[in-house]
Order: C-alpha cells, then structure tokens, then sequence
C-alpha cells in the first residue's frame, strides 16, 4: 500500500521546531509505517537533509519520507538546489541502493559477455529469452563488447515464474555453458538441460523489488535504470559516463 501526502512548508518548519530525538522519531515512524501495511520491509530510517524530515529506506532501495513524529508520510522526489541547479536527492539515494543490490550479484550467477581488450564499463540486463526486444539488445552485445563495455545477464521471466520464459531462462542457467545456451536460445534453438539449483527466482526478485517491470532493463555501473530496448551506441555512452 502506498500513501502519498504533500506537506506545505509551513508544516515542515513546523515538524522542524517540535523534532523528536533520532530514536524516538524512527519509533513513531516505524509505528505510522506499520500501520500502512507495506508490503515491503524498512531498510533504515535516517535524517534526511532537510530539517524535520526523515529518509526511510525500502528493502530494494525505494524511498519514503515521514515527519518526526510519524504523523506524515510521503512518496516523491526531493530536491535541493545548488548553484542554481536541481540535484534530485531521492534518485541519488534510490541509485546508490540499486548499485550496491546489482553489483552485489555474483558475477558466477551470470551470463557474461566480455569487454573486448579493456573494459571500460559494464552493464547488468534482466532478459527474458522469450522476449523480441531483448533479441535485438542481444543482437548488439557484440558492438558493445567491442566498445569496451562487459555485459551481465540476469533472468527477469516477465509472464513470471512457471512461464515458458522461466523454464527456458532454467535451462540456460543449467546448461554448462551458459552463454551458447543463451546464444541458442535466443536464435529459436531449443536446449535441453537437466534440473538444477538456479537463481533465476531470485534475480526475478530482485528485479521487481528494483521496479522492473519489463524486459530488457539495464542497470548502469551507478544504479541508474534504462527500461526497454537502446541501441548499442547509446547505451556504450551512458554506460562510460556512469562508471
């Protein structure tokens, strides 16, 4: 369940003035959180940069914010401007989350595709070998390779787990070398491969606790989400400037 309410800044300063203690806020805001009933748990609850309010991180790297006392809660971007300029806070922390979930992936519980000669960069795609947009991503990996840029697969069956995407995307996890198997795959082959333990159910997981969706989607080195199909050449250029 998800609760938005926007605050005007007067109750904010006014939040600010009446502020609990560190322990006692994240009480009444743990207190407020649980009867919401969300379906996702609470990571840590900190001081946000803003006086009076509160970070709240989700497991899976999403961010509420609440007042001191628990009596607001809020679902939306923060901003703070420097120089003149917007710095999104909520994105910042909401990347630096995501980052730490995928490149904490083990890259053995993977499909790699290698850098050619140096790698520059990398990128993590949840795939599913049913899908024709994630045929044509695949299609490019071998320009991105030779751009410098490492490709990670991870499984992201979209019909779910029991689907004919998950069954194949357990085979490809189970066949001995995955990256033929997933070539295959893809190219309409069919792969036989015995019943194994696979982190396919797991990498789905993962994925819809990040906000994914749809297939592909590629998380930059940073945490930064692309949903759907880019071409090679611009996905090489953001991957460089998130390394």
């Amino acid at each position: 369940m998800r609760l938005i309410q926007i605050f005007a800044a007067a109750a904010l300063a006014l939040a600010s003035t009446f502020a609990l203690a560190d322990d006692a806020a994240e009480q009444a805001i743990r207190k407020s959180l649980d009867s919401l009933q969300l379906e996702t748990p609470v990571e840590s609850i900190t001081a946000s940069p803003l006086s009076g309010l509160y970070e709240v991180k989700l497991k899976g790297s999403r961010v509420l914010y609440a007042s001191a006392d628990g009596q607001f809660v809020m679902q939306g971007y923060l901003f703070q401007l420097k120089d003149g300029k917007p710095v999104n806070l909520t994105e910042k922390t909401e990347r630096l989350g995501i980052s730490k979930l995928i490149n904490g992936i083990p890259v053995a519980e993977t499909v790699v595709y290698p850098a050619i000669g140096e790698t520059k960069s990398h990128i993590t795609v949840f795939t599913d070998t049913t899908c024709p947009y994630c045929h044509k991503l695949h299609a490019e990996v071998p320009a991105l390779n030779k751009m410098g840029i490492e490709v990670r697969y991870v499984a992201f069956p979209r019909q779910g787990l029991g689907s004919p995407g998950d069954q194949q995307l357990q085979a490809v996890w189970c066949s001995t070398d995955k990256r033929a198997a997933m070539d295959k795959m893809v190219e309409g082959e069919e792969i036989k491969a015995a019943k194994c333990a696979n982190p396919v159910s797991r990498q789905f997981a993962l994925g819809q606790s990040i906000g994914v969706n749809g297939t592909p989607a590629i998380v930059l080195a940073d945490g930064q989400v692309i949903p759907g199909y880019q071409p090679a050449a611009q996905v090489a250029k953001l991957a460089l400037a998130a390394k």
